[in-house]
Formats: C-alpha cells, structure tokens, sequence
C-alpha cells in the first residue's frame, strides 16, 4: 500500500511539468500576490498612483505606489478577501474587491476615469463578508500587535486563545480546541506541524515572525488532516521587494524580573528578500505553578527565525524557513515540594529548516514543492538528591525528528480553483526515562491510622513485607481491609521504591537494593497523505468539494479515505453568507511518549497501571457544521458556527505517576457539540473591538480502548469540556499617529475538575483524607470560617458549612461525572496596555514605548485543579510590563 501511495505522489509530480512555462510572479505556501498596471481612459500607463489592498475584519492594510510603468505588486498576501482602491490626482478613485485564494498571482487591470481623486474610500458592508464555506478567523499583525498577551514564553498560544474564538486557554500555553485536547496543527508557509506545541513539550514559532494567522475552526477543506480541531494557518513576514531596511529593536522589563530583548529586520530587493526576527526571554514565571504565590520556576529562552526568499525568475523562486529555539526552565514546586528542596528542571531545543521551491507553468498553473526538517530534544532533569523529590523521582530525555516531503499543485481557471497536493512524513521517536519511588507512604506493605483515624500507609521504612506488619502493631497492607485508605502494596513497585531495602522475598526484583526503573525505546512512523480539492464559485454560491486519502504505519497500521464538501451562499441584498459544511478526518495519535503507551507487556508498567489497553490506534471522526455571516452596515460583522463531532478512539494525556513523563491514551469515542463566535467591529473613528466566544459539550465514553492502564465506567465529561468562554478586545487610537490604549476582558466559566476525590457517603462533599494540605489550600476549601493551613488540614466538616472558594462543587449526593461534575470557579480576568508608537513624531526614525498589565484585579483563579494530564495551576497573578523599541 505505501508503495502504490508512492506511486501515486511520482505521477502528481510527473502530471505538472507537462505544462509549458509562461513567465509571472510566483508565491507560496499560505500567501499569493497580487499585481496589475493602472492605465487612463486612453491606454495610458499612470505612475505615482497610489494602490491600497485592505479587510477591515482581520485589519490588514497595505499600500504601495505604481512605478514608471503603471504597474503594482503586493507579495507574501494571506488568503482573503480584500478591498483594492486606487488614488491618483485628476483621476476618479477606483474601488474593487479581490479574492486570494490561491498562490497562483491574481493580475487586475486598472482604468481610471477623468476627475477628481477622491483621497478617502469607504468600506462597505460587502466588503466585511465572505463567501466561504468553512468557519475561520482571520487575524492580522495590525491587529495583534497590541494584543496584551499573558504568556511570553507561549506567545503564539495566547494570540490564539485570545483572538480565535473555540481556544480555550489552559495552562502552561496549552491550547484546548473546540473540546478536544490539543488536536491543533499549524501549517506554516505551507509547512505541516502536527505535535505539540506547548510549554512542557516544545518550543513555538515566535510572535514576532508572524505576518498574520488564519484559524481554521470548520471543517478542515482536504489538504489538512492529522489534528484538524484547529488548522492555525501561519503567514510569516517577508523582506521580498524591500529595498530599504525596515525593523526594529526592542528591550522589556517586568514583574517576576521578566526581561525581554529582541530585534527583527527586513531587507532585499526587487528579486530577493531576507526577513530575521531573535529574541531572548528571561523569567521568575516561566510555567505556571501550582500555588498563586510563584516558587521556583525560573527560566530562559532564545529564539530566532530566519526567512529568505529568492525570485530567479517570473516563473522560479524558492523560499526557505529556518529557526532554533532553546528554552530552559524549572519545574515549578508547590509548598509541599518547597519543604522537601525539590529542585526539578527541564531543557528543550527545537530547530527547524524548510525550504521550497515553487515553479509559474502559466497564469494560471502553480507548483510548490518543499521539505522540512523539524526536531525536539526534551530533557527533564530530578532533583540532585532523588529523595528531594516528592512521591517520585524521575528523568527523561526523549527526541522527536520529523522528516517530510511535500507537493501541490493550484490551477485556477473560470469558476474552478483546483488543488492537489501529496505529502511523505516520517517521524523517529527516542524514549528514555528511569522512575523511582521516593515517598514511603506509597507502596507501603502495613497500615497506620492517621490523625483523622483513617487507614494510610505506614511510612516506617523498615518494613518491607505485610508479614512483618503484626510485630509492628500494624495491619497488612494486602488489600483484605476494605477501611483501608491506602493503595494496596505491589511487592514489584519495592523494587524502585528508593526508601526502603528490596524485599528479600521478591525474586523479581533485578537487583537486591531498589533502583531506579529504566525504559528505552524507539519509534518510527510514515504518514503518506493525497488530497484533491476544488472550490467552485458560481454567481452567489459557493462550493468546496474535495477528498484525502491517508496512509498511517506507525505502531500500529491504519489507512482512510476522507471526503470533504462545504457549500455557502452569499444573499447580498441583506450581506448574510448561510454555510454548511462536512468532514471525515482520521486523526493520528499524538506523538510524545507515544512508545511507552503503546508498550504492552511490561510487568513493572502493568504493576503501575494495572496493565495495558494496547497500543493507541488512530481515530475516525465524523464532523458536521452550520453557520452564518452577517453585517450589520459597514461597522459589525457577526460570524457564528454550530458544531457536532463524533470520534470513535478519541485522545487524552496521562501521566506516569504524576512526573512530567506525558504520554497518549484513547477512549472508545467522543461526542463533541457546541458553537462558536466572533463578533468584529472594524475601525471606526479610532475604536476596534473584536469578541471571540464559544461553548463546547465533551463527552467522553469508556472503556479505554488504548494506552496504559485499564479503565471502564459510565460517560464522563472529559476536563477540556467548557460551557462557555469569551475574550473582547477593544483598541482605541484617537489619530492615526497617536498614543493608543488596548484592553481585554476575559470570561471562562471553568473547565471540568473530574479529580476531585469525592466521599463514598452521600453527606460529604469531599473526601478530605485524598487530599493534602496544601492541596486543600489550592483548591480554596473552607469550612465556615475556617480554612486550612499547612499545619492544620481540614479533617472534618459540617456539609452546611463546607464550600471552595475556586471549585464549584456538587452538592452531596448530586455529583454526575456527565451531567454534574466538579468544575473550575468562573472567573473574570482583565489586561490593558498603553503606548505610542512614534514618541517624539519622527519620520525615518521612531521610537516606541508601551506599558502592559496582565491580570489587572490581582484575581486568584485556577486554570485546572488535580489534572490527570498536568496537576493544578494559577493564572498569572497582576504582573506589569514596560517595553522601549526604536523602529527604522
């Protein structure tokens, strides 16, 4: 089967250099071009005139001048729709809406009529909708540049969460999509990236590197696939055709001794370009911690990107990306790890090179081809002394290389614009890690009553048998006492319990003193993808047919074929775009750990889990969308989508005995449903406001059907599950060169909380004994007026007075994992920023400065409390700062 999916890529190749060349300007990736000559009524070329390309949705504007000629070019343009006017003295202003939805050019002729120019063009309701069968948002730099962003380290995280509506933020840049655990993907410059992105597994492209974003949230068109919840389409910036540098340098000082330097600069000419964007970021908060109260989590990061772009010819040009990011940090401690010196930290470097060529056959007729090279080296480093570390101690140090290959081919002619593309990944995994027990209480062979008098595990590290327990005063840890609070002991987990001697008895054990459990492993996996798409525009409809065939050998062997379709209309007598759209998507499993969760008969990992499910299988998912685009004049447009989502094997994270050693499990299947939202208010007299807002119902059915451990059990809603979220941005600049204000108000009615261990009886609210004290504290459990401290827990309490000030809770007796689970407190969180971009009102030269407040209340608040994937964590506390830039 590979090789006929081979076979099949080689004859795409072959089919297109059949055609014969015709010289125009050739672009790729996420981006085309368009060009044209602006003539007078007489055929005459008209030079100095003045050509702007905007949309006002996404803020993109873009203004150049004819040459001697007449003629004009706008390269490196997102796929949009965009109002082109044209201004010139004694000539009518021209006005006329271009689609880019392609990389070949798109060439428009211009004639301009006898009269007076009319220096300012007005934006029509018209010109804020589009005709586009799947629900995306389109963000531009202009738009996002003033952006409060809460995460430096995971910048491009929050510039989704914050602008893409169906992000739902969750800690440490962690992205939720639409319901799903980051089954996002990026394409950048055309470039597939489909592992994870977020702080604790690699390291993001930087903010300053991106020209615009359009995020896909509909059903994906064919030429994506793998995790398709979010298709975050990423044009980077260009210095093509900029023969006069232009950049900027920047330095930044904050809370949490937060400093930030960097510089980009963009220069070329009329054939050539060369875009470099670095920066460097040092911080006391790099991850988010598991108190309010930051402790130990320090860390750096170096970055820079490189673009250059090459134009041999009208037909030829190449292109290439590269970058290299290293960041390093420490694990943050909670007052429980603090007590202990834990001092655990982790380093990760990605670099990344992609270049592509792309070849003009005729006006009409594009090929790109491209390869890309990516690689994450994630190291995670213990305490120095392993006893430090609390529960357990471990090391990991894994390796993520993707190789790939990549073609398409776009012909656009009358109502037709046709795309086929091929794509060969291959991905080589290395798993190391080692794991060692390091509190007594764990696995302990004998029971102790605690103060509460309930049953736990007896930390006397003297015994390491449940036959030495009476000649203690203790009772057997042998799972024969139902009063026990405690785990039953695992005589193979004494053999990586670091604090007590082997059992003499336990023949398994590989060594006669306990030591620490090693794994290593390898993984390697080849995705071949065909897809053929067609999007056919025709008076006022609009259609997006198209299907994907996906080839997957990885751990396991899987292979689909995927039909896409959409269908909008445009009712331009109301400007309302109606839009429907299907998709079937095999989505692959996640990469990270992927070998350890797949492994199948390891006595020590099935000891830890209680055995295996087997190894991840890919999942299939059936996806449904409606929607609607409105505007309302020409200063609102509302865009709305309605989603529904069947997955059969649908993904989650675990995590090895709460160590960051991450890795994939599946579900029998999901059921997703939900919508999404984005309401836009252009520029008007200086005011920008855009809202994003979603709702999304995930339900999630047992049995696990892949990955470690085994579970089943009744329909639960998985922690990615939100009943809604919005985030409103509004920018106001009262002149064009003036000082500006920006401000986001931020709602999250909180994710689910599924760990909270609740009391077998139905008059409790909490068991209290499955949580320590200082997890109490985290939580924000009180009882009356009592709340706890680190020297005196909560034990007992009245369920009248019992409450959380940061969970909401379900009543004793009225807890549902599916219709009433526990869930994160709602919260309200605010950002302003305030600057001005040319301070002392130069021309050549200017200077900037800005001053940003995240979190402007000081407001307490949880991302996720116990999280199976990653444990609890705060939002940023009230954090300022101060940047200077000088611009040239």
């Amino acid at each position: 089967m590979l090789k006929r999916f081979s076979i099949y890529a080689a004859l795409v190749l072959g089919l297109v250099m059949s055609f014969a060349p015709r010289p125009a300007v050739a672009q790729l990736g996420n981006s085309g071009s368009i060009e044209g000559v602006v003539k007078d009524p007489s055929g005459g070329v008209v030079a100095g005139a003045t050509v702007e390309i905007s949309y006002a949705v996404s803020g993109f504007h873009r203004e150049t001048t004819t040459g001697s000629d007449g003629s004009f070019k706008f390269t490196n343009v997102p796929f949009n729709s965009y109002h082109l006017a044209v201004t010139a003295g004694g000539f009518d202003s021209f006005t006329q809406d271009v689609d880019v939805r392609t990389a070949v050019p798109t060439t428009v002729q211009i004639s301009l009529k006898i009269g007076t120019a009319v220096q300012t063009v007005n934006v029509e309701a018209k010109d804020l909708v589009e005709n586009e069968s799947t629900f995306h948002t389109d963000i531009d730099r202009g738009l996002f540049d003033r952006l409060p962003l809460e995460s430096s380290s995971s910048s491009v995280s929050s510039l989704v969460t914050l602008a893409a509506p169906g992000a739902v933020a969750d800690s440490n840049g962690l992205v939720h999509a639409i319901g799903d655990h980051a089954e996002s993907s990026f394409s950048v410059d055309g470039q597939p990236m489909t592992d994870q992105t977020s702080k604790v597994f690699s390291n993001q492209i930087p903010v300053d590197s991106i020209q615009s974003l359009e995020v896909i949230s509909g059903a994906p068109p064919a030429e994506f696939g793998d995790k398709t919840s979010l298709v975050i389409k990423v044009t980077t910036r260009s210095g093509l055709g900029q023969t006069k540098p232009v950049g900027s340098v920047r330095a930044s000082y904050g809370s949490f001794g937060s400093d930030n330097a960097g510089f980009d600069v963009a220069f070329g000419g009329p054939k050539w370009g060369n875009f470099i964007a670095a920066n460097g970021l040092k911080t006391g908060r790099f991850l988010d911690p598991p108190e309010f109260q930051v402790m130990h989590s320090k860390g750096n990061e170096q970055n820079v990107f490189d673009r250059v772009d090459l134009q041999f010819s009208g037909a030829d040009s190449a292109h290439l990306n590269g970058s290299y990011t290293r960041s390093w940090f420490q694990n943050p401690n909670s007052f429980d790890a603090l007590a202990s010196g834990q001092d655990q930290r982790a380093q990760i470097k990605t670099y990344n090179v992609a270049p592509t060529w792309t070849h003009l056959f005729s006006t009409s007729t594009l090929l790109n081809v491209g390869f890309f090279a990516r690689h994450d080296q994630f190291n995670y480093y213990p305490s120095a002394n392993p006893l430090a570390d609390v529960s357990e101690t471990a090391t990991q140090r894994r390796k993520l290389t993707n190789l790939g290959l990549r073609s398409d081919l776009s012909y656009v002619k009358g109502i037709h614009n046709v795309k086929m593309g091929a794509t060969f990944e291959h991905t080589l995994l290395t798993e190391n890690f080692s794991l060692g027990l390091t509190d007594p209480t764990i696995n302990s062979p004998c029971l102790a009553a605690n103060a509460a008098g309930d049953l736990v595990g007896s930390p006397d590290t003297t015994l390491t048998d449940p036959t030495q327990c009476a000649g203690a005063g203790l009772q057997p840890n042998d799972g024969s006492n139902p009063n026990a609070a405690a785990a039953p002991f695992i005589p193979l987990l004494g053999c990586i319990d670091l604090t007590r001697p082997t059992p003499s008895t336990n023949d398994a054990c590989a060594t006669p003193q306990s030591a620490l459990f090693g794994f290593h492993g390898r993984g390697d996996i080849r995705e071949v993808a065909l897809y053929l798409q067609d999007t056919i525009t025709k008076g006022d409809w609009s259609f997006n047919v198209g299907v994907r065939g996906d080839l997957y050998r990885g751990l396991t062997k899987e292979s689909q074929i995927e039909p896409r379709a959409g269908m909008s209309y445009n009712i331009k007598a109301s400007n309302t775009v109606l839009r429907t759209s299907y998709a079937r998507v095999l989505e692959t499993p996640f990469n990270e750990n992927l070998v350890v969760a797949s492994v199948t008969a390891n006595p020590l990992l099935d000891a830890i889990f209680g055995g295996s499910s087997g190894p991840i299988r890919a999942g299939q998912r059936n996806e449904f969308h409606a929607g609607l685009q409105q505007a309302f004049g020409r200063y609102l447009v509302l865009d709305g989508d309605y989603l529904w989502k069947y997955t059969h094997n649908a993904y989650d994270f675990s995590d090895l005995l709460n160590t960051p050693i991450f890795f994939p499990i599946g579900w029998h299947n999901s059921k997703i449903s939900g919508f999404n939202a984005r309401v836009s208010v252009p520029n008007v007299h200086g005011f920008t406001v855009l809202t994003v807002m979603g709702h999304a119902s995930a339900r999630y059915f047992q049995p696990q059907v892949g990955g470690l451990g085994i579970s089943d059990g009744p329909v639960f809603r998985i922690d990615h599950d939100q009943n809604f979220q919005q985030t409103t941005h509004v920018q106001y600049q009262p002149w064009k060169r003036g000082p500006w204000v920006a401000f986001n108000w931020r709602y999250d009615s909180g994710l689910v909380a599924g760990a909270v261990p609740f009391a077998t009886d139905t008059t409790t609210p909490v068991d209290l004994t499955g949580l320590s004290a200082d997890q109490q504290m985290q939580a924000g459990l009180f009882c009356g007026n009592v709340f706890p401290t680190l020297s005196a827990p909560l034990v007992t309490c009245d369920p009248s007075l019992y409450g959380s000030t940061r969970l909401k809770i379900p009543a004793p007796g009225t807890e549902n994992d599916d219709h009433n689970p526990p869930r994160v407190e709602p919260r309200h969180l605010f950002d302003t920023s305030v600057g001005d971009d040319n301070l002392l009102h130069g021309d050549r030269y200017k200077w900037s400065l800005r001053f940003t407040v995240i979190n402007l209340t000081n407001k307490t608040a949880l991302y996720n409390f116990l999280s199976t994937f990653s444990g609890t964590h705060f939002v940023t506390p009230r954090a300022y700062t101060a940047e200077l830039g000088f611009h040239f």
